[in-house]
């Protein structure tokens, strides 16, 4: 049976979290990003359809590919972060879908629909990016999820000849606690919920 986590596992995913912008110089390892993976890949999507592709660009030269299409206010910030994940969805994600979900033919849902596809690509794939802003969280790392950069450019530079478009991007790392802004407020349960 689930059991509740304890606070402190919350704070870490949730209350102390931070969006970052300032790194510390400590490199993210290779093993780390595929555990981040390990664990993003067993949380829901619709139909098991699992449409995003993470990229995680860490060498200078994929770091410098991605400069180009960086708005100015983020440039520093990405460059100086130990790993940027290009968070993108498959929009041919439904051809995978008889080995991800073999009880039933799914792939007839899709094909042929570009809205139905590009709706569910779009939503589970801003589904999954978070889910591995929670893995990550969750194994020692802090983020950075942002917008702010030439989609377009992003997809020429690394998704060229494919049906895979960027969505957003998260910066990875161990994030410098003294350097965070202020914390911003957040709107109270009884203006954002309802219970019916």
């Amino acid at each position: 049976m689930t059991q509740p986590l304890s606070t402190e596992a919350l704070n870490q995913l949730f209350g102390n979290a931070r969006t970052h912008n300032f790194w510390k110089d400590e490199p993210v390892s290779d093993a780390l990003l595929q555990a981040i993976y390990d664990q993003t890949q067993w949380a829901p999507t619709s139909a098991n359809c699992s449409p995003a592709r993470f990229v995680f660009v860490k060498s200078p030269e994929a770091k410098a590919k991605l400069a180009s299409a960086l708005d100015a206010g983020n440039l520093e910030k990405t460059l100086s972060a130990p790993v940027t994940v290009i968070v993108a969805a498959d929009f041919e994600f439904y051809e995978k879908l008889p080995f991800l979900f073999p009880h039933a033919d799914a792939r007839s849902w899709f094909a042929g629909n570009p809205e139905k596809i590009a709706s569910t690509a779009n939503r589970n794939t801003v589904l999954q990016g978070a889910y591995l802003i929670m893995a990550a969280r969750a194994l020692g790392l802090d983020c950075g999820p942002m917008s702010g950069f030439d989609n377009a450019a992003v997809d020429a530079a690394f998704f060229d000849g494919t049906a895979v478009k960027s969505d957003f991007l998260i910066n990875l790392g161990y994030g410098d606690a003294e350097k965070l802004f202020p914390r911003s407020p957040r709107l109270a349960f009884d203006d954002a919920c309802k219970i019916l």
